[in-house]
């Protein structure tokens, strides 16, 4: 279990600490775990309907290895206001934190469960917090049983953002991000602008799909 140290109550459950006794775990193992059990068993493998070679998300299951796959939970029926506010503080620690020696930041996650959300509140805070995220060289993704309407890159009438419990996803930008990008021109500018020459290449893939 990690402390924030500029906020002693924002804390945040590594994979480790599911079989432990805090009182987070106690409290809201089962979620903890469905969300763990998912991604192993989801995000680490290939899907038939992707529409591509290769696991549904390709950093999910070093992060698991490596011990940088960090999991909050935020309980009862928050704002989108609230969500957005509760975000800002893990979006700093994510910022801060330090991935192992020889771990690329691309493999360091922060999953923010909110086991009793409204969905269309993690949708509304997932627009709201978005351009802020790509800014700063970050995305964040909205999960949830149902599951969001954004089809696949590759496959279009597939649905990858299905989870057993809605969260919001922290994670570093990647080159490959620029189709999620693109159709902003803010947000395709934060990634022009962090990935330089390299996203020549990206934007003419892009505008070939």
């Amino acid at each position: 279990m990690l402390t924030d140290p500029t906020d002693p109550d924002r804390v945040l459950v590594e994979v480790s600490d599911l079989d432990g006794d805090h009182d987070l775990v106690l409290r809201y193992g089962d979620a903890l775990r469905r969300v763990v059990t998912w991604a192993r068993e989801y995000l680490c493998r290939p899907h038939p309907e992707l529409g591509r070679k290769g696991p549904v998300c390709p950093f999910a299951q070093t992060a698991l290895d490596r011990g940088t796959f960090f999991l909050a939970v935020r309980p009862g029926r928050p704002s989108a206001e609230e969500v957005a506010e509760l975000l800002a503080g893990y979006r700093s620690w994510f910022q801060r934190l330090v991935s192992p020696p020889r771990v690329s930041p691309q493999f360091r996650t922060i999953l923010v469960l909110l086991p009793d959300a409204l969905v269309e509140v993690v949708d509304a805070a997932q627009r709201a917090l978005k351009p802020e995220y790509v800014e700063a060289g970050l995305m964040i993704g909205e999960f949830y049983p149902g599951p969001p309407p954004k089809p696949g890159l590759w496959n279009a009438d597939f649905r990858p953002l299905s989870s057993p419990v809605p969260l919001l996803a922290i994670r570093q930008m990647v080159a490959t991000d620029l189709p999620f990008l693109k159709d902003d021109p803010r947000q395709a500018a934060a990634y022009a602008e962090r990935f330089g020459d390299r996203s020549r290449a990206a934007i003419a893939a892009a505008r070939g799909r």
